[in-house]
């Protein structure tokens, strides 16, 4: 079982990390410029694709009611993994960026 929830956890971080570089605000804080439609569009795809195969595989093998549960669990320490990627990128470009004697 451990397995499945680590496979679930592989599955729903690269899909909520999509879905935050489909977003314009994201995409300029990291790359400094927006994204192509097409490329947002296809983040924004990817990223649903990837939780929606966690929570198939979650229901598949937990069943609905365990399944469901588990995917909302997953989904949480997920977004929450990469909320804190995206303040920790954040706070190593700005002390990078900052002069030397600043710090």
């Amino acid at each position: 079982m451990t397995a499945v929830h680590g496979l679930a956890l592989l599955l729903c971080v690269p899909g909520f990390a999509a879905l935050a570089l489909a977003m314009e605000r994201h995409q300029e804080d990291l790359f400094k410029a927006p994204l192509s439609p097409a490329r947002t569009k296809l983040l924004r795809l990817a990223g649903w694709a990837l939780l929606l195969l966690a929570l198939v595989l979650l229901v598949r093998t937990r069943g609905w009611s365990l399944g469901l549960v588990s995917f909302s669990g997953h989904t949480s320490f997920a977004a929450g993994v990469v909320f804190l990627a995206l303040i920790g990128t954040e706070r190593w470009r700005l002390r990078r960026a900052a002069p030397r004697g600043a710090r």
